[in-house]
């Protein structure tokens, strides 16, 4: 029996969910530089026909501003945040994507509905999926072995996903593709992040160079450690403000979480106690000897905290630090490391 085809699914002029719009307006107020980020992302586009474009770096590094402020520039882009309550899920990004899409369409198969779009773009033209804080997915509900989110593995002509995400172990990536990809780490580009932190100081100090000077080095390029300290600026560097505080203590809670095993608590605790007390870069076989550890145990648990960490290689060997000096300084105080 022959059917009539079906109508092409419309494409929305994206309307956020209100929370999402909370977080783009937050996140893109006093943004300044990174226009190297930027001019990646345009040269990957006009690059390739379609594919993944991928924002690492470590917490409070200017990942979701930077989404935020292209989202803002580009109206055109769907826009998920995984890291807002209850948005971690593959089934509620897929219906939430998927209503972006296409508020009349019955279809709830991502991939479909990509197809779909893709067949409807104009030679030059693109659809782009923005999704900040890939990292605070949760990926225990989801058929073992699929990717983050239920993510396609094939992309279309023409559709894009621009991603963020904290560091991690590549076995751990959670995502297997087969379309075009980059991967750009903000860590890579030190000289260029630290104007970018100059140029966001100096919005709050205006020409006092000596003060920029200052709060650049101990910012150490991290942009949440600066939104926290520049408006209640003071000489007194070493206390830390409440938001900026309880931003670490998420950050430690999901180290060790409170439900850990107390075998599995001890052996994080004892390889803590060994990071703080170190400023410079260690290696997991150096913690093991000071700690009298199994190095695979330690190794593993540094895994855990990769994206906490920075990485180093030493004579052939990887050695790990906190990515903020003020991190470390936060777990130091704290009683028992609780």
């Amino acid at each position: 029996m022959n059917t009539s085809p079906r109508p092409p699914t419309p494409i929305n002029t994206p309307s956020y969910p209100r929370e999402f719009q909370q977080v783009i307006l937050e996140k893109s107020q006093n943004f300044v530089g990174r226009a190297f980020v930027f001019t990646a992302i345009s040269n990957f586009l006009q690059r390739c026909d379609r594919g993944y474009f991928t924002i690492i770096a470590t917490p409070g590094s200017g990942k979701s501003a930077i989404l935020a402020k292209y989202v803002t520039e580009n109206p055109h882009v769907l826009y998920y945040n995984a890291q807002l309550l209850g948005k971690n899920r593959a089934e509620e990004f897929i219906a939430t994507i998927c209503t972006q899409i296409a508020q009349t369409s019955q279809e709830t198969s991502l991939p479909s509905l990509l197809q779909q779009v893709s067949d409807q773009l104009e030679p030059q033209q693109k659809f782009i999926i923005a999704i900040d804080a890939l990292d605070a997915v949760n990926y225990n509900n989801q058929t073992p072995g699929s990717n983050l989110f239920y993510l396609p593995r094939y992309l279309p002509r023409g559709v894009y996903f621009l991603l963020t995400r904290r560091p991690y172990v590549r076995k751990q990536s959670g995502l297997l593709i087969e379309a075009p990809s980059q991967i750009l780490d903000l860590a890579e580009y030190p000289q260029q992040n630290q104007e970018d932190v100059k140029a966001y100081i100096r919005q709050y100090v205006n020409k006092n160079e000596e003060l920029t000077a200052q709060l650049t080095t101990k910012s150490e390029n991290n942009f949440m450690y600066l939104s926290q300290i520049l408006p209640i600026i003071s000489k007194e560097f070493d206390r830390l403000p409440a938001g900026l505080e309880a931003y670490y203590q998420q950050h430690q809670h999901k180290m060790i979480p409170p439900n850990s095993s107390s075998q599995e608590k001890e052996l994080k605790l004892s390889v803590l106690s060994v990071l703080v007390q170190v400023s410079s870069f260690i290696s997991a076989g150096s913690i093991a000897s000071t700690i009298d550890a199994d190095e695979y145990d330690v190794e593993e648990v540094l895994e855990n905290w990769r994206e906490f960490l920075t990485l180093q290689e030493i004579d052939g060997e990887i050695h790990y630090s906190f990515y903020h000096s003020s991190f470390r300084d936060f777990l130091s105080k704290q009683v028992n490391f609780g």
